[in-house]
């Protein structure tokens, strides 16, 4: 049995105890895993992804914004420091304020010298940051309700559609529906209230199916891995728990978020997803877990508060929750989480005592490759790993780093279960 993690570069480390994935992921930045931090809660002035919501969705009371303008600005706040020297609006002298590059309206510099000396490294990453800055803008039209757009059912098998081609291929010209988005009073509202020029209706259509992609990108990943692990949805019902859920699959959720399944396999006899973590946000998905089959031909959600080996204690083991019949979790950033012990190890050994088939994706290469060396020092037995064929299209930036090359939701996997075989661990002893 393992009894330690393997020690990681420094460079690697976050420079904090907490287990949440939300300030995992802001602290491992540094390793290409990005994600929203406390800052940008405080910069709002809200105390949670609740209010966050809230806000975003135009039901927040006592909130002190005035309109969507000063939320807008408020929100671009959060990425003003200077990309060249890291210095913050607050700290600059007197009369002296942070300007934005040009081109790409993302990347802030607090002088000129700053962006000169920057510009070797901004210069491979503006067109792209330039994309992503629009994304964060249109992004808010999941909250309004404008995305995602409509989804036509399959004309093939879930086995024949094997990447997004595949599934572009049967859905059909999607361009009547993103003009319907790209004519609606949100978008209107949007660039009326943002601090940038509006780009071009091309640009907004690919930015809207970006964000469309990353949307269905953990929908598709879950039937991805029902069929890797050979799982049969149409003999029995299936129970899916998503284990470190937080606010990034949450904020927004809606109990019809999964109901791509139903296109993925049609007439199934009935799917459960459970979210599972620590920082999950209340809404309409916040109900109790099923206790045993699904409903049939449809896809049930709710989400649960808590760790999720002390979900398993609390419900599983007293049967308030079917046991799952898998697991999946994304972007779970254990590589880089201080907290590994007291967070995301008992969780690891529960899935790996119970030989429960599991599916963990990362946002980049490098964070598999370290993903991979923590599970097999818990002699998990690795079935396979590598690139999603289902990753996100819409680029996300590191927000600490801006000029490194952005990442991508999903863009890799890992699935293991159980433990290693006898004959695997002799070898690894023998190699030790």
């Amino acid at each position: 049995m393992a009894s330690q993690i393997p020690a990681l570069p420094q460079s690697y480390t976050p420079g904090t105890d907490s287990v949440f994935s939300d300030q995992s992921a802001f602290h491992s930045l540094d390793s290409n895993v990005p994600g929203l931090s406390k800052v940008i809660l405080n910069k709002l002035n809200l105390k949670d992804y609740g209010e966050y919501r809230a806000v975003l969705e135009g039901k927040a009371r006592g909130i002190s914004f005035r309109n969507y303008k000063e939320m807008f600005q408020r929100m671009e706040e959060t990425f003003k420091f200077c990309a060249g020297c890291n210095e913050l609006p607050e700290h600059l002298a007197e009369g002296q304020t942070l300007k934005r590059c040009v081109k790409c309206l993302n990347v802030y510099y607090c002088t000129k010298d700053c962006q000169r000396k920057d510009w070797a490294q901004h210069k491979k990453v503006c067109k792209i940051l330039w994309l992503v800055a629009i994304d964060r803008l249109v992004e808010w039209l999941m909250f309004t309700g404008d995305l995602p757009i409509p989804t036509e059912k399959w004309t093939k098998s879930a086995g024949e559609v094997k990447n997004w081609d595949d599934w572009l291929s049967k859905q059909g010209d999607l361009t009547p529906c993103l003009n319907t988005v790209l004519s609606g009073a949100n978008m209107a509202a949007l660039w009326k209230n943002a601090s940038r020029p509006r780009p071009d209706d091309a640009d907004l259509r690919q930015s809207l199916w970006r964000i469309q992609s990353e949307f269905l990108s953990r929908v598709l990943t879950v039937g991805l891995a029902v069929q890797h692990f050979k799982l049969d949805p149409y003999d029995k019902p299936v129970t899916v728990h998503l284990v470190g859920t937080s606010h990034n699959e949450t904020m927004g959720a809606r109990l019809t978020d999964f109901d791509e399944l139903n296109h993925m396999f049609p007439g199934h006899q009935g799917i459960e997803i459970v979210m599972v973590g620590p920082e999950v946000v209340d809404g309409p998905i916040m109900r109790p877990p099923l206790r045993a089959f699904g409903p049939k031909h449809r896809v049930y959600i709710s989400a649960y508060k808590a760790l999720y080996h002390q979900f398993w204690e609390d419900m599983v083991d007293k049967q308030e929750a079917a046991k799952p019949d898998l697991v999946v979790g994304f972007h779970p950033g254990f590589h880089a989480n201080q907290g590994l012990i007291e967070g995301w190890l008992p969780t690891l050994l529960l899935l790996r005592d119970y030989n429960i088939p599991s599916f963990f994706t990362m946002f980049s290469e490098m964070e598999l490759k370290y993903s991979l060396e923590i599970l097999l020092e818990l002699e998990m037995h690795i079935r396979d790993s590598g690139p999603n064929p289902f990753t996100s299209q819409k680029p996300e930036q590191v927000q600490a780093c801006p000029n490194k090359p952005p990442v991508y939701c999903n863009s890799h996997y890992v699935s293991f279960q159980g433990l290693l075989p006898q004959e695997d661990l002799e070898g690894r002893g023998a190699d030790a």
